[in-house]
């Protein structure tokens, strides 16, 4: 009970974001011809926030399969490097494990990353079940919006830019819950230096590589820290 109890309390900023973020996915969705059912489909089997708002025009301009493989690449390239960073966290996660790793979200991902859990608290029980509660979030906004937009006219104009504004609120909540700024500041440099280079279009991807060897280099520098600001929460 404490473990779900913790759990929940830990996602509510994340139950705020994807219920709002939901909607305005099921809207969308519900505007380019998709109801209810294609909603509760995307949301429970591909759950994933971006991917889905993307997918929505894929759907609509009738997108070939490997158009759809691409573009699902590209913008979900950076969980390949979460995926990386999570192998110990999840090592010894038992039967939840699979599920865990399809559920595993930038929220997600930022809560279960965040410091260490309290005494009395089931380390792999809690990540199981952020990964559960805030799915469930998702779906039953993406649910929502496909019935409101079904009943109510609405102009979706500017909804798929609400993915972007939960990536900043998470990266200040980041910013302000650590003392250490120096692996968001890598990411801002390096993503900057990228976008120079290869513009808009191209550097995603270069920009994840990137990040992910300058803090590979660091990395020395960054676990004393970190260990130091586990510490530091737990008094």
């Amino acid at each position: 009970m404490k473990t779900a109890k913790y759990a929940f309390v830990r996602s509510l900023p994340v139950m705020a974001g994807y219920l709002v973020l939901g909607l305005g996915f099921g809207v969308l969705l519900q505007s380019k011809g998709y109801g209810l059912g294609w909603a509760l489909a995307m949301s429970l089997l591909i759950y994933a926030g971006s991917m889905q708002y993307v997918a929505v025009d894929l759907l609509a301009g009738g997108a070939s399969l490997i158009a759809a493989a691409l573009m699902t690449l590209t913008v979900n390239a950076r969980h390949l490097f979460y995926g990386i960073s999570m192998v110990e966290r999840y090592r010894n996660a038992g039967p939840a494990k699979p599920y865990m790793i399809f559920a595993l979200t930038d929220e997600t991902y930022s809560l279960v990353c965040s410091g260490e859990v309290p005494d009395g608290v089931d380390r792999n029980r809690y990540f199981f079940l952020v990964s559960l509660f805030n799915q469930a979030y998702w779906v039953a906004g993406s649910a929502a919006g496909a019935l409101v937009g079904g009943l109510l006219p609405f102009d979706s104009t500017g909804i798929d830019f609400s993915m972007t504004a939960l990536f900043l609120v998470v990266m200040t909540e980041q910013w302000r819950a650590s003392r250490d700024h120096t692996p968001a500041l890598v990411g801002l440099g390096v993503s900057l230096v990228c976008l120079l280079v290869f513009g808009a279009d191209g550097f995603l991807i270069p920009a994840m590589v990137g990040i992910t060897l300058v803090l590979t280099l660091l990395r020395g520098t960054l676990q004393p820290r970190e260990k130091e600001e586990d510490a530091h929460a737990g008094h």
